[in-house]
């Protein structure tokens, strides 16, 4: 009887100690698993990146850009077209023209503007608006600078000054705005001096042909080895900011929404910088 009792004493102790050992297993085992509340690992955040740019397979977005900003805005929009499955229009022509088109079809989804003072003519139609990049004004000169430009000063003696439409570009209104400050804008029409174009890269063709002595253009538009940019602070006070504003008239939210968040994004600020852009 004693040797009875002696053994299930031993078979109680043995359970209990197993009991207490799976117990241990259980909680050295909860411990180890990750956290419900945790950030997401890479894997899980790379898979949600993925479902949400697969929701955006077959929408659409429609958007105006100065053309003064063709080459980054394109890597722009194709780099957001193959991340998210989203069809990226983008129409580039002058101010003018895009808000006469916004003002005239009450279509769109963005308008991405030379500068914020662009915004006005249609500012009935922006929802809202935020800031991208810096647009700088240079003076550019063939690299060859025939007529030794050095400064707005300088402008006196260039046979060609090529500058924007002031009525239609913004580096238009801002050439004329800066030479009319300088005391040259209305000797230098009088004399037939001064060219105009309709766009910007249009400047800097033009110099890099040798069709001018000296142009009033962004800093990003200086692309070509035959034009130079002149070592000048004369139109410092003229830079201006790159919005992205969104219209009154986009239809697709989601897409629009996802736009907006892909504009802030490193990826995006690495395309502005390599045209020589400077974050706003």
């Amino acid at each position: 009887m004693k040797q009875s009792m002696h053994n299930i004493r031993a078979r109680r102790i043995a359970a209990a100690v197993a009991v207490g050992m799976a117990l241990m297993v259980v909680l050295l085992a909860g411990c180890s698993s990750p956290d419900n509340t945790a950030p997401a690992s890479s894997s899980s955040a790379n898979s949600s990146a993925q479902s949400h740019a697969a929701s955006l397979d077959g929408q659409h977005l429609d958007i105006y850009c100065g053309a003064g900003m063709t080459d980054p805005f394109a890597e722009i929009a194709d780099l957001f077209e193959s991340e998210t499955g989203c069809e990226m229009s983008v129409t580039y022509a002058n101010a003018a023209q895009i808000q006469t088109q916004i003002n005239t079809t009450g279509a769109g989804d963005f308008f991405i503007a030379g500068s914020k003072e662009e915004l006005k003519p249609v500012e009935t139609a922006i929802a809202s608006s935020e800031d991208l990049v810096k647009h700088i004004p240079v003076l550019a000169v063939p690299a060859s600078n025939p007529q030794n430009i050095t400064g707005l000063a300088s402008l006196a003696n260039a046979k060609r000054v090529l500058v924007g439409d002031p009525e239609s570009t913004p580096i238009g209104k801002i050439a004329m705005n800066a030479l009319t400050n300088a005391g040259l804008w209305e000797s230098l029409m009088a004399s037939g001096v001064i060219t105009t174009t309709t766009t910007a890269p249009q400047i800097a063709t033009a110099l890099g042909n040798g069709e001018g002595d000296v142009g009033i253009v962004w800093k990003e538009n200086v692309s070509d080895d035959n034009v130079v940019i002149v070592d000048t602070k004369d139109l410092d006070s003229m830079v201006k900011v790159i919005p992205a504003a969104q219209l009154e008239s986009a239809q697709d939210i989601d897409a629009a929404n996802a736009f907006k968040e892909f504009l802030q994004t490193d990826a995006v600020w690495d395309i502005w910088a390599s045209y020589g852009y400077e974050r706003a």
